[in-house]
């Protein structure tokens, strides 16, 4: 056994962890699973030998997946924002997330097939709802308000006037 990580996001699923830890390890860089942790005995939600818990990492994020049943449901209030160098990356996530099984939300939020909220987030649309000029800013912000996956041509072309 590894040691584990000081700081660990834990991730309740119903039953789906490992499904799920493979998945975004196989969508996003710098992701993988670890150990898989299979019951030693029946417990609430599942049997002996049933996937217990499943370490993981999501873009360097270290993760740790319990399948402790469907008590808990995810909600927006936690998501993984991913930052996206151009529009390609962008496309790329939210295709893979929306694609496989999940749903589309507002101004670059999706969820999903599983619940767990994400930000696919280009560094453009950062920077334009930052930027130094309030107009500049507050024309970037109103252009995202109306989006679902973010457009970076329309959020640079909003930020210019």
């Amino acid at each position: 056994m590894t040691t584990p990580a000081k700081n660990t996001v834990c991730l309740w699923y119903d039953r789906d962890a490992e499904d799920e830890a493979r998945f975004y390890a196989a969508t996003f860089p710098n992701s993988s699973v670890g150990e898989v942790l299979r019951a030693p005995g029946d417990f609430p939600s599942g049997k002996k030998g049933d996937v217990l818990t499943v370490e993981f990492t999501v873009i360097d994020i270290p993760c740790l997946g319990i399948n402790g049943g469907p008590a808990f449901k995810y909600s927006e209030a936690f998501s993984f924002q991913v930052a996206t160098a151009d529009q390609a990356e962008t496309d790329r996530y939210w295709n893979a997330i929306v694609g496989n099984g999940g749903q589309e939300s507002a101004c670059g939020w999706c969820k999903d097939k599983w619940g767990l909220s994400w930000q696919i987030t280009p560094l453009a649309l950062t920077e334009a709802i930052t930027d130094p000029d309030p107009a500049a800013a507050k024309r970037a912000f109103d252009a995202m308000m109306t989006m679902r996956k973010i457009d970076i041509t329309t959020i640079e072309a909003a930020r210019s006037g």
